[in-house]
């Protein structure tokens, strides 16, 4: 309403246009959403960021005077000496988008390819330590030491964790948990790896020698406290009284290991996709914050490795604690694979849960669209016609 009010008065603002198509999107206004992000851009055609919007509603298919005005928006910010790098990379996954819904996958690999580089440029990610850190998690969570503390953290049930990797399926999984009656959907929430990071930055500090010793000084109330910390900052995002709720952040999967220890009753999900097809869309995902492997194919793959390993190690030490969903068969037995998911977070079975698509709620991922539909297939195999790219 209030960027409404605005426009009504001053509608040549492109900036505002393009921030009632955030909203419009998050609300599954599909078609107002696309009406503001074109009023952004024919008032300015430089706008990298309501171009990739557009592009990102993945139900919307750019055409060839759509291509044409990105073009000629690219030649105008290669004249301007202090043309946004912004407005460059988003331009450049936009028309990725653009040829790739034509079928021209060499033009959107070639795109897709500029819009990661230029990306890159600006993010600090460090595979070789990032990779250390999951050999320090391999390490510590032995059965030996989680037998050892069997007892601590906090006992309650109510989150329910969808980990793994984005564009895996995790949005569909708890569109569809968000769709019992016993289960509120939230968002993607960070409480969990800040309180990682803030244990981590003890050992940083030098008052432990490493990630194992930090992870063996918590006592059982000091677990109990941890989880319990974990609920009273989530709260604020329970609005309905149900009494469970998803913490949909991906990253989690990295810190399975400690909410074993501070929650032990809650429920983790691993929302797992085929790697190939994975990789490939989370690399021409251009994410709004937070994923910062996703811009190198190389850095991709060795994290999707990385990822792949520590969940095998958590399946030998703690066998049953994570449940695994197979994308690809969701897809293919949707029935037979929701009910299976409902039964390990101790939920009955309701056929809203099949429905999905009819729950009203705001979703915030890349993903908001298609979760709005019936399931669809169109996406399993999309990564073959890329294959000739994909070597790294």
């Amino acid at each position: 309403g209030l960027y409404e009010g605005l426009l009504a008065r001053v509608p040549n603002q492109p900036q505002v246009w393009q921030n009632l198509g955030h909203v419009l999107k998050t609300l599954g206004e599909q078609a107002g959403a696309v009406a503001a992000y074109r009023e952004a851009v024919t008032r300015m055609p430089t706008l990298g960021e309501a171009w990739w919007s557009l592009a990102n509603l993945k139900t919307v298919k750019l055409n060839a005077a759509d291509i044409a005005a990105m073009q000629a928006a690219l030649a105008t910010l290669a004249g301007e000496t202090h043309a946004r790098d912004e407005d460059l990379f988003h331009l450049h996954f936009a028309l990725g988008k653009a040829h790739e819904d034509l079928g021209e996958a060499e033009a959107a690999f070639r795109h897709y390819d500029e819009g990661n580089r230029r990306r890159r440029a600006g993010i600090v990610h460090d595979a070789d330590a990032f990779s250390a850190e999951i050999d320090a998690a391999i390490a510590t969570f032995t059965v030996p030491f989680l037998a050892a503390r069997s007892d601590g953290g906090c006992p309650a049930p109510d989150p329910i964790f969808i980990v793994g990797l984005p564009r895996s399926g995790s949005t569909l999984i708890e569109q569809i948990l968000a769709s019992h009656s016993q289960v509120e959907g939230t968002m993607e929430l960070p409480d969990m790896m800040m309180i990682a990071s803030r244990l981590s930055a003890r050992v940083e500090a030098g008052e432990f020698a490493d990630f194992t010793a930090l992870m063996a000084s918590l006592s059982p109330a000091d677990r109990a406290r941890l989880g319990e910390e974990y609920l009273d900052r989530t709260r604020i995002h329970r609005k309905s009284g149900r009494p469970r709720f998803i913490d949909k952040m991906p990253n989690n999967w990295q810190h399975v290991g400690l909410i074993r220890l501070i929650l032990p009753n809650a429920t983790i999900i691993d929302a797992r996709r085929h790697p190939m097809g994975c990789c490939f869309s989370a690399w021409k995902q251009h994410f709004a914050r937070g994923q910062g492997f996703s811009y190198d194919l190389v850095d991709v793959g060795r994290y999707y490795r990385d990822y792949v390993r520590l969940m095998a190690h958590v399946d030998r030490v703690a066998p049953g604690s994570v449940h695994r969903v197979i994308y690809e068969e969701m897809v293919a037995n949707t029935e037979a694979e929701v009910r299976r998911l409902l039964s390990v977070a101790g939920l009955a079975f309701e056929p809203a849960c099949l429905s999905f698509w009819q729950t009203e709620r705001a979703v915030r991922t890349a993903s908001s669209e298609q979760v709005r539909r019936p399931i669809f297939t169109d996406g399993v195999d999309h990564w073959k016609a890329y294959a000739p790219w994909l070597g790294p």
